[in-house]
């Protein structure tokens, strides 16, 4: 049965580890594959699913949804069997595959068979599946799946079945959603995004995050501290892959979305792997000091990953509870492989090797009155002439927003007229913003950027963890959120870019004009009571 998310959570619950007691949260990655479960490989992982449930120290284990874009088999198979066992499970449940129909159903589904864990994610972009390359969804990303589950665990209103009743409340759900940040990036115009999308992440209901995989403690250090220091109050939970020679070709070479290696630790990686075991025992020590760092800095939890049978599982696990309690200062001077001239929020401190709580004095120095005035002289034309419409007539203060809102009201019942507003809009807006005509248009959200048009998942939230260099995962074009920070951070308006609604774009008003939709108040941007 499904409890009201208000009630008390159970002794031994991930909720109650986090919220009622200071333990450092143990958690180990499956991944399930394809085919069926009976097949050798998934048999494999099955069994060491089974022998970790209940093993001591493990308290969580998570399981993948399709990772890479891979068809797998769906992780709440393997999670039903660990719930019977008493095992608390993590579902990792991303939007690639589902569109906002979908992925209810699939919270329900989650609800009702007793999976409260739900780590939130937008998701790999899809790139195997039978007879080509799949169609990808993302009609809602990360940020979307938590709106969800906010009304979800409030009680979700529907509309009565029965003509002019009032809506339905359906009980509430009690999951306990976690999301992912990914603090390595190399630049000031990724990494700051990351954080902003933390935040609204976490006013819309985020309840624990995990890292992305990286290998810097400085950079781990600075998560905790910005967190800190912004009042986005949330446990933190540290990924540790363990690493091994091929992974770390694979990652520096061809690039894992969101993970990084760089020169210097592949270079180290390749030394240690040309020993008699291949590095392996290095390897898990590495992976053991990561642990031990993470428990220093005082983050929650450690999310171990690397696919790995039990025996190197307790290795790790043994290793890292034989160091002394001080060890993971020097660990932490050691652990830091950062690429050069990477971007840095706070100032290093030269005794420990981490951050101090000093911002860094050149990204200050840019934000200064004369550093803007340099910016704003090189931002593109057509996010300049975006926002003198915006104040001329779309924003709803606009000495031209009673106008156009009457213009577009007293047509709305005239289609030629209509038409012609209509293909007015495209004229402008399809040269200058590569408009896609989708209805719902979230140009102001993203410095006049075209999500639809201009990237691969549609992200209307913030980034997602993907982007390398701020390029896209997918393509060779730079991130639009990495564009967006670099415009607005011109009028020094960056750090406001995500603190809005959540917006979720209405499908059913492709093809129609998003001039009369907004002014009309039928789209996302109409004012609504239940937003964060």
């Amino acid at each position: 049965m499904i409890q009201p998310a208000s009630e008390i959570p159970a002794t031994g619950t991930f909720r109650h580890l986090l919220q009622t007691t200071d333990r450092f949260v143990v958690a180990v990655e499956l991944e399930t594959s394809r085919g069926l479960a009976m097949e050798e490989s998934s048999s494999r992982t099955f069994s060491l699913a089974r022998r970790l449930a209940g093993s001591n120290p493990v308290d969580l284990i998570c399981i993948t949804d399709n990772p890479g874009g891979n068809p797998h088999i769906r992780p709440e198979v393997m999670g039903y069997e660990l719930l019977a066992r008493g095992q608390e499970v993590v579902i990792n449940f991303s939007c690639k595959d589902y569109n906002r129909n979908g992925i209810e159903s699939r919270l329900w589904s989650l609800g009702s068979l007793g999976f409260d864990n739900v780590l939130a994610l937008t998701g790999d972009y899809p790139v195997l599946g039978e007879a080509g390359g799949p169609q990808p969804v993302f009609d809602i990303d990360s940020v979307g799946v938590l709106e969800v589950i906010r009304r979800m665990n409030d009680g979700l209103e529907v509309p009565s079945r029965r003509a002019e009743a009032d809506p339905v409340r359906l009980r509430q759900t009690s999951f306990f959603p976690g999301v992912a940040i990914n603090p390595y990036k190399a630049g000031e115009s990724e990494l700051m995004p990351q954080y902003f999308k933390l935040g609204l992440k976490v006013r819309t209901g985020a309840r624990w995050a995990v890292t992305q995989i990286g290998y810097d403690s400085r950079k781990l250090d600075e998560l905790g501290k910005f967190t800190g220091a912004t009042g986005i109050r949330i446990p933190l939970i540290g990924s540790v892959f363990v690493l091994s020679a091929p992974s770390a070709r694979m990652f520096h070479r061809t690039g894992i979305p969101g993970v990084t290696v760089t020169d210097e630790l592949l270079e180290l990686v390749e030394r240690q792997a040309r020993s008699e075991d291949r590095g392996r025992a290095f390897f898990e020590e590495f992976a053991a000091k990561q642990m031990a760092v993470l428990r220093g800095l005082g983050y929650r939890g450690v999310y171990l990953s690397g696919r790995l049978p039990l025996s190197r599982i307790r290795h790790v696990l043994d290793l890292e509870a034989t160091f002394g309690q001080d060890d993971w200062r020097d660990f932490a001077k050691e652990i830091q492989f950062q690429r050069p001239g990477e971007f840095n929020y706070y100032e290093q401190d030269r005794e420990t090797g981490l951050c101090s709580d000093r911002v860094d004095a050149k990204y200050l120095e840019s934000k200064s009155s004369r550093g803007l005035r340099r910016s704003k002289a090189a931002a593109p034309l057509a996010y300049k002439a975006g926002r003198i419409a915006h104040r001329l007539a779309f924003d709803r203060k606009a000495p031209g927003f009673p106008i156009a809102r009457w213009l577009y009201r007293h047509n709305d019942t005239r289609p030629k007229f209509g038409t012609f507003l209509h293909v007015a809009e495209r004229t402008a807006k399809t040269p200058m913003y590569s408009c896609r005509d989708c209805g719902d248009c979230s140009l102001p959200d993203i410095a006049y950027l075209c999500p639809e048009s201009q990237c691969v998942k549609n992200q209307r939230n913030g980034p997602c963890g993907g982007t390398r260099d701020g390029y896209c995962e997918v393509g060779q074009k730079r991130c639009i959120w990495v564009r967006a920070y670099e415009r607005m951070r011109a009028y020094g308006e960056e750090e406001q870019m995500l603190e809005r609604p959540v917006v979720f774009k209405n499908g059913a008003l492709r093809g129609t004009s998003a001039w009369a939709n907004y002014f009309l108040d039928r789209d996302h941007n109409a004012p609504r009571d239940d937003s964060v």
